[in-house]
């Protein structure tokens, strides 16, 4: 056989393999993980500022998403606690995703029929709402990981990963520019609130989530239900009830001695300080009492302390050891800055918008539609370069245009409402994401261990969107203090730095997929 008639061979296969049944379901899977992030996000903040909320106010909501920073505290319980009767009825990875998909819906309803125009108490149920829908999310997305990578062979995961990013694209689509265009055909504008508006919008979209639901009960369980499917990896499976009950006691236990500890630092710390540095220390705070609390209960040896070990302490063990402390503090320090610049100014973009008099149909038709093309061409863009020019190139090429971008919001602060130079900025903001998401992604994959790619990968993205949104909720009253024009310039500033650790990280790291 010739190598042309090799080569038309591969295509065919390769474009029949898009028809395989599992490439199919991660299109809806996709799409039902797309869906909730906007309605905590931009869908959210409109509809809080239509409501008359404050500005500063609104972007501390950014916080409800803190979930997604912290599901690698969760995901090994999600990868190895069995649910009562759901898992026997539909297997551990379908079981925990129906749960998920469920808490979805409630969060959504929750929020629906909360208005917070009526501020106080109606604001603190509107946030728990989003709390709920943001840790439900962010379940759902570490078990619609785990089954992407158990459900198909390694040559499939390229294919299932482009279709999974395909539908979630859409899915942010339906909960960006649908969710806008919708509580603007139900009658509430910007001038003119119209809380029973918002609410059929969001109880439709926990409708469209039922797409996710039907998804989950129609597909087959995975034949193997684990991170990396190897026996190694799944040597703590062989324990009894009681070590699970014990799993579960020592996640609850920290998460309530963490609360309790931020609560309390709130409280005892509001009178010497506050903003950022006051939220940095009750964080930081929270974090050492928690892991104080659990270092406790696992000396009384109540709990499988292997199994704690194997499952907290061992993925984090390999990557140092594989790349030394000092290289492995610098990889760490990129990955969590790498996207604090893009993060930051994401968080108030609509609420800038809305302030320059754009109504919701521009945002939706403009920043929604139009700004998803451009990200999705960014992302070939950026795939296409990162394998002709490698990782590090495309990563530096994304953090100096991030900064550039930055700055064309300065010059539409400057200008006011112009639907010209928004498709500009939007063109130019949307393309660099995908350009710089695209090499990130491939960054993040090359860092990450086969035998611990459920919890490295879940600690790298969490700690990739950790201090961007932290310092992202503050982003309203940076504004509110020193106008949109100062609040620009100071989130391009933070994406200097990242130029620096690029550029550190590519002389010392010689980035390949490891064993």
């Amino acid at each position: 056989m010739s190598e042309a008639d090799v080569t038309k061979r591969d295509w065919r296969a390769s474009i029949s393999a898009l028809a395989h049944p599992r490439v199919i379901t991660m299109v809806f899977l996709g799409f039902a993980a797309g869906i909730p992030l906007l309605l905590i996000f931009s869908s959210l903040s409109l509809w809080l500022r239509e409501a008359g909320v404050e500005r500063a106010a609104v972007t501390f909501f950014s916080w409800a998403a803190l979930g997604y920073s912290f599901k690698f505290v969760w995901a090994p319980l999600v990868d190895r606690l069995p649910l009562p009767l759901l898992t026997r009825l539909l297997g551990r990875r379908r079981a925990w995703m129906l749960l998920a998909q469920l808490g979805i819906i409630a969060a959504i309803v929750w929020m629906a029929l909360t208005d917070p125009s009526g501020g106080g108490s109606q604001l603190t149920l509107m946030a728990a709402g989003a709390v709920l829908l943001g840790f439900s999310s962010a379940t759902q997305d570490i078990v619609i990981d785990a089954y992407r990578i158990e459900s198909a062979d390694r040559d499939m995961q390229a294919l299932m990963s482009s279709t999974y990013i395909a539908g979630y694209r859409v899915g942010m689509l339906v909960s960006g520019a649908g969710a806008l265009f919708l509580a603007s055909e139900f009658g509430s504008v910007k001038d003119n609130y119209d809380y029973n508006a918002w609410m059929m919008t969001y109880l439709i979209m926990a409708m469209v989530m039922l797409v996710g639901v039907v998804t989950t009960l129609v597909i087959p369980e995975p034949e193997v239900s684990g991170p990396a499917g190897s026996s190694e990896s799944r040597s703590s499976d062989t324990g009894d009830t009681s070590d699970y009950a014990g799993f579960v006691g020592v996640f609850i236990a920290a998460v309530a001695s963490f609360v309790a500890a931020f609560v309390w630092l709130g409280t005892f710390l509001s009178a010497v300080t506050s903003g950022f540095v006051l939220e940095a220390v009750r964080l930081i705070g929270a974090g050492c009492v928690a892991a104080f609390v659990v270092s406790l209960i696992l000396r009384t040896g109540l709990v499988n302390r292997a199994m704690v070990v194997e499952t907290y302490v061992e993925p984090v063990r390999e990557f140092f050891r594989r790349y030394g402390s000092q290289i492995a503090l610098l990889l760490l320090a990129l990955v969590g800055l790498y996207r604090i610049s893009d993060i930051v100014l994401g968080v108030i973009s609509n609420v800038f918008y809305q302030d320059l008099d754009f109504t919701k149909e521009q945002i939706a038709t403009v920043v929604k539609t139009f700004g998803l093309a451009m990200t999705i061409l960014g992302g070939f863009l950026g795939g296409i370069l990162s394998v002709r020019y490698g990782v590090i190139r495309i990563l530096f090429a994304g953090a100096v245009l991030t900064v550039l971008t930055n700055l064309l919001f300065v010059v539409l602060a400057m200008v006011g409402n112009d639907e010209l130079l928004l498709y500009l900025v939007i063109s130019a903001d949307n393309l660099t994401a995908g350009l710089a998401s695209a090499a990130f992604v491939a960054f993040l994959s090359s860092l990450t261990n086969v035998r611990f790619t459920a919890v490295q990968y879940a600690i790298f993205t969490s700690l990739m969107t950790l201090l961007p949104k932290v310092i992202g909720g503050y982003s309203g009253t940076v504004v509110d203090s020193f106008g949109y024009i100062s609040f620009f310039l100071f989130a391009a500033a933070l994406g200097l730095p990242v130029l620096l650790l690029v550029s550190a990280v590519g002389k010392r790291v010689d980035l390949k997929m490891p064993e």
